[in-house]
C-alpha cells in the first residue's frame, strides 16, 4: 500500500538496515562466520567433522595448545575436547605489552562437545596432533559399514 510512495532505498529503510547490522554485531550474528550450524562467532576451537565409509574424522583446529594438556573423552556418540591456552606468554622474545588496543586471540580454558553419528565404535579411536590440528579418527561399527554384494549369475 505504501510502496508507490516509499521505496526500499528510502533513507528510513537504510536507518533500519544500519540498526539491524549493529544489533547483529552486538549479539554475534549476521557475518558469514557468525552462526554456521548453530555455532556462535568466535567459538574456539573451530571443528570440522567428516566421514569415509570406514571412519568418522574430526578435525579440531587448536593452534598454541600443548597436546599433553588436552583431555579427550568419548561417551556414546559425544566427543569432548577440553584444554586451555594462555596467550599472554605467546609474545616470544618481544616485550610483553602492558595493555592492548585490540586482542583477538582466545586465551583461557575451553570445552567443545561434538555430536557424532551413532554408527561409530567408541572402542576404536585414535588422536594425533600436528601443526595445531588435532585429528581424531573413530572407526565405524562393522555392521554399520556398507558392504558390496556380488550377484551370482545362474
Amino acid at each position: 500500500m505504501l510502496s508507490p510512495w516509499i521505496g526500499l532505498s528510502d533513507p528510513v529503510w537504510r536507518d533500519f538496515e544500519i540498526m539491524k547490522k549493529e544489533m547483529n554485531k552486538l549479539f554475534g550474528l549476521g557475518s558469514p562466520m557468525a552462526n554456521i550450524r548453530g555455532v556462535a562467532q568466535g567459538t574456539f576451537p573451530a571443528v570440522n567433522v567428516g566421514e569415509t565409509p570406514e571412519q568418522v574424522i574430526v578435525y579440531v583446529f587448536a593452534p598454541g595448545i600443548d597436546p599433553a594438556d588436552m583431555e579427550l573423552t568419548i561417551e556414546k556418540n559425544l566427543l569432548s575436547v577440553a584444554a586451555g591456552r594462555n596467550t599472554s606468554k605467546d609474545v616470544g622474545e618481544n616485550p610483553k605489552p602492558e595493555g592492548y588496543y585490540r586482542r583477538e586471540r582466545f586465551s583461557g580454558n575451553f570445552k567443545r562437545v561434538i555430536s557424532l553419528p551413532e554408527s561409530i565404535d567408541p572402542g576404536k579411536v585414535e588422536a594425533r596432533y600436528k601443526n595445531g590440528i588435532l585429528v581424531v579418527t573413530i572407526n565405524k561399527k562393522e555392521e554399520e559399514k556398507a558392504r558390496k554384494i556380488n550377484v551370482a549369475v545362474g
